[in-house]
């Protein structure tokens, strides 16, 4: 009996630390490469832990994903990248979205706008085809420990404000007004009206730009409250003073672009009321004349 006491008594107290740490249990490469991720701070020995997960098909999902965030961390983000490309063939359906939202962090990291442009058009391809959320209207998200839903039309606003953002990287502020636009019609914020008003005032669009703050100021918006938000739109509008009597420019010709990119998201929302009927191609990509600025 003593032996077997001592025997459960240490099996609780691994337990234990497994919990404590918030290790999976077990002793495999992959709670190898956690343990020192995690409670030896050695990240190069995890990033050859995970290695090796990935290699014997230990918790692959999972592997792929933590190397490349520690990768990430280590400034080795190219690396991480071509591991990613190299691997995801071996993950599950399941965790091809996951890898994809890591992807754009590290394309970020790298500064390849054209790499995080294309990604992002795939996944509105995605969710254009149905192919999003496993087929369903909502997902279960976690930011800093909570969950809460999200649904299809709030993914898609996101995926385009990120789209925004990099096409104003670019400088290419008439491609990003057209996917801002379309975002704040679909799940409008303050964050993202300033950065329409941005694009717009690169823009010389005075007036447009002024109307849009002040629907930040005058609270119209979700995130309005937010002080961070507000104190951008009070700067924004101090910005605009001293340029509200010139005159706003014509409206520049890559903004032609807007009717055949919106009419392909009003197709995808028109889907919403009744879900992913046609299988046609997404309209984005028979805008050939622009396919390689707007088209998804």
């Amino acid at each position: 009996m003593d032996g077997e006491s001592s025997k459960k008594k240490g099996e609780n107290k691994q337990e234990a630390y497994h919990i404590i740490h918030k290790l999976p249990p077990g002793d495999t490469p992959y709670v190898r490469a956690k343990h020192f991720q995690l409670v030896e701070k050695d990240p190069e020995a995890a990033i050859v832990l995970f290695s090796k997960a990935i290699n014997t098909g230990d918790r692959v999902d999972s592997a792929l994903k933590d190397m490349a965030v520690v990768m990430k961390q280590q400034d080795r983000a190219e690396e991480a990248i071509e591991a990613i490309k190299s691997f995801r063939d071996r993950c599950s359906k399941q965790a091809q979205e996951s890898l994809d939202n890591v992807l754009l962090d590290l394309y970020k990291k790298c500064g390849k706008l054209e790499e995080q442009i294309e990604l992002l058009k795939q996944k509105l391809r995605m969710i254009y085809q149905g192919e999003a959320f496993n087929g369903k209207p909502t997902k279960t998200a976690r930011s800093h420990g909570r969950k809460f839903q999200v649904t299809i039309q709030q993914e898609t606003s996101r995926i385009l404000g990120n789209l925004g953002w990099a096409y104003m990287q670019q400088t290419n502020y008439a491609a990003a007004e057209v996917v801002y636009r379309k975002a704040q019609q679909i799940d409008p914020d303050a964050n993202k009206a300033c950065n329409l008003c941005m694009c717009l005032i690169k823009q010389s669009q005075f007036t447009e730009a002024q109307s849009v703050l002040e629907d930040i100021l005058q609270r119209k918006l979700s995130g309005s409250d937010d002080s961070k938000s507000r104190n951008r739109a009070e700067e924004l509008m101090k910005e605009l003073e001293p340029l509200q009597s010139a005159v706003s420019s014509s409206t520049p010709a890559g903004l032609s672009l807007e009717d055949a990119f919106v009419e392909g998201l009003d197709q995808l929302m028109n889907q919403w009321t009744t879900p992913f009927r046609s299988r046609r191609l997404p309209i984005f990509e028979e805008i050939s004349p622009y396919r390689d600025q707007l088209a998804c």
